[in-house]
């Protein structure tokens, strides 16, 4: 195939194929076209500049960098995870996530920008996250980037984290505006209406912890980090995996807020119901140190699914709700599910019932981006540099907001229009 006629179909035809792919098409070494790819794009059947973003995450526990151009190429990226520490010590303790990733910052940017083959002269801008998450670990971020814009004289994009989330399906699918979005994460449960790049109307979010901090808790309530079949796996891994030999009949939790007609989210009183339980059965088997309850896949099991079925309630409304005020055109109906909970796969096949039901479309990004990392944010700055938003030249006093709101809150209108959720079948 000859280059003009290649380029003539199209950025959305480029963004589809893979590098390897596009050099067997135009028998083009596959180095010689990703040199390409990083310097030109399609634009009215003329070559232009690509724009081309460092993307740079530190809200919680994981240090990313990535460096993404306009087309959705994943140029360069790296990540340190500071799991391993976390799990030793029970949870994640601010102070020590702040040094890890002062530590770990300046080699994970260098990592990533040098993984792209492009410089930071080619770099069009730096987009870091700033908001919601860990003061201590937002501030680590934040002061290197504006370090590295400042002396590099680049524009720097401002991030928020969940609308970072809510996107990335971007990146792999082309699901337009607007769109259903479910974030759940261990720090975030979510329900909201993406109408533009960094519109949203929220319609729901929990009122307490989120779920992945749920099945961390109760993971460690049955001392799953010493589990012979969990070694190394984070709290809701563990959790997931163990369900997998359970029977999700023997134990019966209570379903939260079946009461109330709204998307609003709960997991603390269930936490704490499973708790009781696990206390309850290791009194019953008495239990010498060291040793694990019998029954753990089983109350996995059922700890998994009453959470599933919660938040499949609430999605459910939520899907109503837009179907009954028009908020989603017909023919449009998509429902995005992102964040580390959406890796789950039984919470994934749970919604794919759910969608199938209600004829929405379910996307989810791969799973590898549905937890933090650099490429989500720098796709975040693409799609804010694409229509001209948050870019900033003067950065003298920027600040991260460890509390930052998502959207235009119409969670209100939401439990006015009172409605019914029929029943759906997730014992899956």
């Amino acid at each position: 195939m000859a280059l003009a006629q290649f380029l003539s179909r199209g950025p959305y035809f480029l963004k589809s194929l893979t590098v390897t792919s596009l050099g067997r098409m135009l028998k083009t070494p596959v180095c010689s076209w990703n040199n390409y790819l990083r310097k030109v794009s399609v634009h009215g059947g003329k070559s232009i500049s690509t724009k081309i973003v460092l993307g740079i995450e530190t809200s919680c526990d994981d240090t990313g960098a990535a460096v993404v151009d306009e087309t959705g190429s994943i140029l360069g990226e790296a990540l340190h995870s500071q799991t391993d520490v976390h799990l030793k010590t029970g949870g994640i303790i601010p102070p020590v996530a702040q040094q890890l990733h002062q530590e770990n910052i300046a080699r994970i940017v260098q990592h990533a920008v040098s993984a792209s083959g492009v410089s930071m002269e080619d770099i069009s801008a730096v987009a870091t996250t700033v908001m919601p998450g860990l003061a201590l670990s937002l501030g680590i971020g934040l002061k290197y980037s504006l370090e590295l814009v400042k002396k590099h004289r680049k524009p720097f994009i401002p991030i928020h984290h969940m609308e970072a989330h809510a996107l990335t399906v971007r990146l792999t699918d082309l699901v337009p505006f607007p769109f259903l979005v479910l974030l759940v994460s261990g720090g975030h449960c979510i329900l909201a209406v993406a109408q533009g790049v960094s519109d949203f109307l929220l319609l729901g979010q929990t009122k307490d912890i989120a779920p992945g901090d749920m099945l961390d808790k109760v993971a460690r309530s049955l001392s799953l980090h010493n589990h012979p079949e969990c070694s190394g796996m984070t709290g809701g891994r563990a959790i997931e995996t163990l369900a997998q030999q359970g029977n999700i009949l023997r134990y019966k939790f209570t379903i939260p807020m079946q009461r109330y007609r709204d998307c609003a989210f709960s997991f603390a009183g269930l936490q704490s119901e499973i708790t009781r339980k696990i206390s309850k059965e290791e009194k019953a088997e008495g239990l010498q140190e060291g040793q694990h309850l019998s029954c753990i896949p089983d109350l996995a099991a059922a700890a998994l699914y009453t959470m599933t079925v919660h938040i499949a309630e609430r999605t459910h409304r939520a899907i109503l709700f837009c179907k009954e005020k028009g908020i989603i055109p017909p023919g449009k109906e998509t429902l995005v599910v992102s964040g580390g909970v959406a890796s789950n796969q039984y919470v994934r096949r749970s919604l794919q019932l759910l969608a199938d039901a209600t004829n929405f479309t379910l996307v989810c990004p791969p799973p590898r981006l549905c937890t933090d990392n650099g490429v989500m944010i720098a796709w975040n700055g693409i799609e804010k540099l694409s229509v001209g938003l948050d870019i900033f030249y003067n950065v003298e006093h920027f600040r991260y907001e460890p509390k930052a709101p998502l959207g235009t809150d119409i969670s209100e209108q939401v439990k006015e229009a009172f409605i019914k959720v029929p029943a759906l079948n997730l014992a899956v």
